[in-house]
């Protein structure tokens, strides 16, 4: 039995990963996905840190997965305790030293979306209609508003205060209809910080949503 632990993104909801949790308990392993406190204005990357580290708990063998801002938090957690895998989920891959503020003109983000955008054939300006929800179910969709939070911005001057990337084998997964963080983008900043080629799956930003099957048949390959 594998333990997988699940980073949310902005606004921490673990409701997030909902429709993966019973996938990996199907399959015989253990699923925890972290609730983290998103909306805390006194929260940043060390708190994010340590309340994944407390739902790690004296368990070996982790597979720590990470959805977009969770991969600033998931670096720092390998470093603090021992997990035997990374996974990477259309996630912000940061440098030592970086702030999640710092990251998007830092990877040129924007030109990259924008791009994408115009290529597509959608519109540039950002609605997360378009941006986040375009292929989830409406049920899914409906479902997920109550467990809708902001994100509060002190986390986006917290420092990730890695000196290197932890020794951990990691992968990076990248949606191949991520409209937010557009695959091309994503397989440039693994290649570039990681050394990783990034492996494109079915689905948006917010693949666990949208293609919960497919990502957890990867997690399952880990």
């Amino acid at each position: 039995m594998t333990t997988f632990v699940l980073i949310p993104g902005s606004g921490g909801a673990a409701w997030y990963w909902h429709r993966v949790v019973p996938l990996l308990e199907d399959a015989g392993h253990e699923a925890i996905a972290v609730d983290l406190p998103g909306d805390d204005e006194l929260a940043g990357l060390p708190e994010y840190t340590r309340t994944v580290v407390n739902a790690i708990g004296d368990r070996t063998g982790v597979v720590l997965v990470a959805q977009s801002l969770g991969g600033f938090t998931a670096p720092l957690v390998a470093t603090t305790v021992g997990v035997r895998a990374l996974v990477l989920v259309n996630a912000m891959i940061p440098s030592p030293g970086e702030t999640p503020g710092a990251w998007w003109d830092n990877t040129r983000w924007l030109q990259a979306r924008e791009a994408a955008a115009h290529q597509g054939g959608y519109d540039q300006e950002f609605d997360p209609a378009v941006y986040f929800l375009h292929d989830v179910p409406p049920d899914v969709i409906a479902a997920g508003e109550p467990h809708q939070r902001p994100e509060a911005d002190v986390v986006f001057g917290s420092v990730c205060t890695i000196n290197a990337w932890p020794a951990v084998p990691t992968r990076v997964v990248a949606g191949a209809e991520d409209r937010f963080f557009p695959v091309e983008f994503q397989r440039a900043v693994a290649r570039d910080r990681l050394g990783v080629e990034a492996d494109a799956l079915p689905g948006g930003h917010l693949i666990a949503l949208a293609q919960p099957l497919s990502l957890v048949k990867y997690l399952l390959s880990v």
